[in-house]
C-alpha cells in the first residue's frame, strides 16, 4: 500500500508495477558525533554550503545538489535506526563506502581539504577511465573522494 494526498488528506492506494515511480537518491546520511561541527568541517574543507541545521543540533544537511549530504547525531541515529550500526571512526579503517564530491580542480580541492584538517589518503592521480581522483578522510573517519566528472 502507498498513500496519495487528495484534498489535504492521505488516501491509501495499492502499489502495482504500472504505478510505481522510479526511486531517486534523496539523501546520503552520515551518522556523526556532532553534526554542526561536521557541517563546519565540510564548509571549510570542501566549500560546500550549509543547508538545513535543526535547532536541536541532532541533524544537519549540506546544500549539495539534488542529493542531500546530511549528518545525524549518533544519539538520534540510535533512536530512529532499528538495528545497531558500526560507527565511522578516524582511528579505524574506513567503512566500505565513500562520499564522492565532484570538482574541476582535484589538486586544489585536495590541498584545501588537507589544509582544513582532512586526513590525506591518496594524492590526486589520473585513472584509466579518464578521471582525476584523490581521497581524504573527514573529521569523523568517512572516506571522501574528490573527482572530476566522468567525461
Amino acid at each position: 500500500m502507498g498513500c496519495a494526498r487528495v484534498s489535504g488528506t492521505f488516501k491509501p492506494f495499492r502499489i502495482t508495477p504500472s504505478n510505481v515511480r522510479l526511486m531517486r537518491l534523496g539523501y546520503v546520511i552520515h551518522y556523526v558525533d556532532d553534526p554542526a561541527a561536521t557541517v563546519g568541517f565540510y564548509e571549510a574543507a570542501f566549500g560546500l554550503e550549509r543547508g538545513f541545521v535543526h535547532e536541536s543540533g541532532q541533524f544537519a544537511e549540506m546544500d549539495s545538489g539534488s542529493t542531500r549530504l546530511a549528518f545525524t547525531a549518533h544519539a538520534l541515529g540510535a533512536e530512529v535506526v532499528p538495528v545497531p550500526y558500526v560507527r565511522s571512526r578516524p582511528d579505524a579503517d574506513p567503512a566500505g563506502y565513500e562520499i564522492t564530491l565532484l570538482c574541476e580542480d582535484v589538486p586544489a580541492a585536495y590541498a584545501r581539504a588537507v589544509g582544513a584538517g582532512a586526513v590525506p589518503v591518496a594524492e590526486p592521480h589520473d585513472t584509466a577511465w579518464g578521471q582525476t581522483v584523490a581521497y581524504v578522510r573527514d573529521r569523523d573517519g568517512a572516506l571522501v573522494g574528490l573527482a572530476t566528472p566522468i567525461a
